[in-house]
């Protein structure tokens, strides 16, 4: 009669089978991830968008080389407005069209959930660092009436975003229409930029004000005179 196959050993080894299935399954997602991904308005070399994901009209969407982003995120570029589901039962709604585009620098990055709409223009320069969970938009809803639907209302103060190279959007951050960050700008995490971001400068808060700039001359942060009236410490790391 053979020995019994000792509990602790069949564990391991079912452990590491669980594993290599694991990897493999991961890598086959991945594979079947690339091999969906629908024809952009650029070759886009190097492109990773993970799935779960969402690009509607990717013939507006121009994405540079090795640009990689994380799982969830949809890229909503709008010719139109409303959607099925936000149009009126009996056509109670505003209806618009638009000429969208969206560029996407090389190397931009994003961990998980990038969000961004565009119904005019958003540039999205190299080398810019997304958290996790960032809203991203050049237009809002219509909100001229109190009596009626928000969604039925139409979208307004559409105006173009551009995020300089470098920056870094920390986690569930949103950026609003009309907004420019400079480069090598970085925006706290729960912030709401409503306002431009100098280059070299670190925005934080709801609505984000800027606590910090990056001082070239002598190569070091430097708060700005409103964060030292008010005795604010800027933190260390306002991206997360």
């Amino acid at each position: 009669m053979p020995a019994p196959f000792p509990p602790r050993l069949f564990d391991r080894v079912l452990q590491r089978t669980a594993v290599k299935i694991g990897v493999r399954l991961e890598r086959a997602r991945d594979q079947i991830a690339q091999a969906a991904l629908p024809t952009l308005a650029t070759e886009a070399q190097g492109f990773v968008m993970r799935l779960p994901r969402e690009l509607r009209n990717p013939d507006r969407i121009h994405v540079g080389r090795d640009v990689k982003l994380g799982p969830s995120s949809v890229l909503a570029v709008q010719t139109a407005y409303p959607g099925g589901w936000l149009r009126h039962p009996e056509g109670r709604h505003v209806a618009q069209s638009f000429e969208p585009e969206l560029h996407l620098g090389d190397r931009v990055t994003a961990t998980a959930a990038l969000q961004v709409t565009v119904f005019d223009r958003v540039v999205i320069e190299d080398d810019v660092m997304f958290a996790a969970n960032v809203f991203v938009a050049d237009g809002t809803h219509a909100s001229g009436r109190g009596d009626t639907a928000y969604k039925y209302q139409g979208i307004a103060g559409v105006a173009p975003v551009r995020i300089g190279r470098g920056a870094w959007i920390g986690q569930n951050a949103v950026v609003l229409p009309g907004v420019t960050i400079g480069a090598y700008a970085i925006v706290g995490a729960n912030s709401v930029v409503a306002g431009d971001v100098p280059e070299g400068c670190v925005a934080v808060g709801a609505p984000a004000r800027v606590i910090k700039c990056w001082d070239p001359e002598a190569e070091r942060w430097t708060r700005t005179a409103a964060a030292v009236r008010a005795g604010e410490r800027a933190p260390t790391e306002p991206g997360a």
